[in-house]
């Protein structure tokens, strides 16, 4: 391994660069609360408790000094023919939500501007010409179902900034040098599992900033008779996408169901290889005093687990409770940008 681990002041100052980020973008906000029961004594977190998880759930070196990739390792050529051996009917059902030209709204832009345009227009009539067109968007658009790169979030050592497995973040105006989008591979084929906590629960969608602990977890492997194992890709859903299409624009990004920090362990316990949230993964507020999304940086600096934000679950939620199971085979598709910090989400769910 190149290094050690940090301390607890830069693992609070340094995860929470990209929440700060995002709540910048939006005038006005109204302050938010941590849920209540994240202070419960028997579940709460601190830095003190993440600064010895930092250590005990790492993943560095685990695969070598020059692995790029993290758990998605734990998606071998077994675990793919485990994930075929799923598909009995055939029906496939899309992951991913893709950006929108609508106005921008207080869940979308954060990051740059979405434009789409024709590019090929007649000077004279200014009509299009030929059918050719662009399009513009952030990588972390708030509306983008999107797999952070492992460079996306860093720690601090000795006054240098380091990502996982050890490596320097090297950023140059190009992008990362290490641990981009395109060091970790183009496709992979997996189990997925769908943890559906609206259906869990009985209602349409979870209330904003809502926590899922392991005991939620525990719970949905006993109601949909799965167990959560190497090499998963780990669906949890809180209803983002169904409570925006009948609300409208929320600030999920700072208010947001998702998993307490208490939940690291069992990740890295379980061995999940690539985990996927319909909102930021995290519970927002993230009732850890002096962080806002522990589950972002432990997961990529720490576990070496990419996450995937707003990953898009409303069509697979809905095929699963139709045909009563929750595991399928998941596709997933990486864009292969050079030094890029992300890729869109493109994988489907195939029962």
């Amino acid at each position: 391994m190149r290094n050690t681990f940090k301390s607890v002041k830069s693992l609070a100052t340094i995860g929470s660069v990209c929440a700060t980020m995002f709540a910048l973008s939006a005038t006005h906000a109204q302050p938010f609360e941590a849920h209540p029961s994240t202070q419960e004594e028997s579940i709460r977190v601190t830095l003190e408790t993440l600064a010895g998880w930092e250590q005990e759930l790492s993943n560095w070196g685990r695969w070598g000094p020059d692995d790029q990739r993290g758990t998605l390792n734990l998606i071998t050529t077994a675990k793919t023919k485990q994930a075929a051996s799923l598909v009995l009917s055939g029906e496939s059902v899309t992951l991913q939500h893709f950006v929108t030209t609508e106005p921008p709204a207080i869940d979308s832009a954060a990051f740059g501007p979405t434009d789409h345009w024709m590019s090929r227009i007649d000077p004279v009539t200014g009509e299009p010409s030929f059918a050719l067109d662009e399009i513009q968007f952030s990588l972390h658009d708030g509306m983008l179902s999107h797999l952070d790169a492992l460079c996306h979030y860093r720690t601090e050592i000795d006054g240098e900034y380091i990502i996982f497995n050890g490596y320097p973040q090297n950023l140059t105006a190009t992008g990362c040098e290490d641990l981009a989008i395109d060091r970790m591979g183009t496709s992979y084929v997996t189990r997925g599992i769908l943890v559906d906590m609206p259906l869990l629960r009985g209602v349409e969608w979870l209330d904003p900033s809502t926590p899922i602990y392991v005991e939620d977890l525990l719970a949905w492997e006993e109601f949909a008779g799965v167990t959560i194992s190497s090499g998963d890709a780990l669906f949890v859903r809180t209803g983002r996408w169904a409570m925006r299409d009948a609300e409208g624009p929320w600030r999920y990004g700072q208010a947001g169901a998702g998993l307490h920090a208490s939940v690291l362990p069992f990740l890295r316990e379980r061995d999940v290889a690539i985990l996927i949230g319909d909102a930021v993964n995290d519970v927002q507020p993230s009732g850890v005093a002096g962080i806002n999304r522990p589950i972002h940086q432990l997961t990529q600096v720490n576990l070496g687990l990419p996450i995937v934000d707003n990953g898009y679950m409303k069509d697979v939620a809905e095929t699963a409770a139709i045909l009563q199971r929750w595991e399928f085979m998941t596709s997933i598709q990486i864009n292969p940008i050079k030094g890029g910090t992300a890729s869109p989400f493109n994988a489907l769910a195939t029962f």
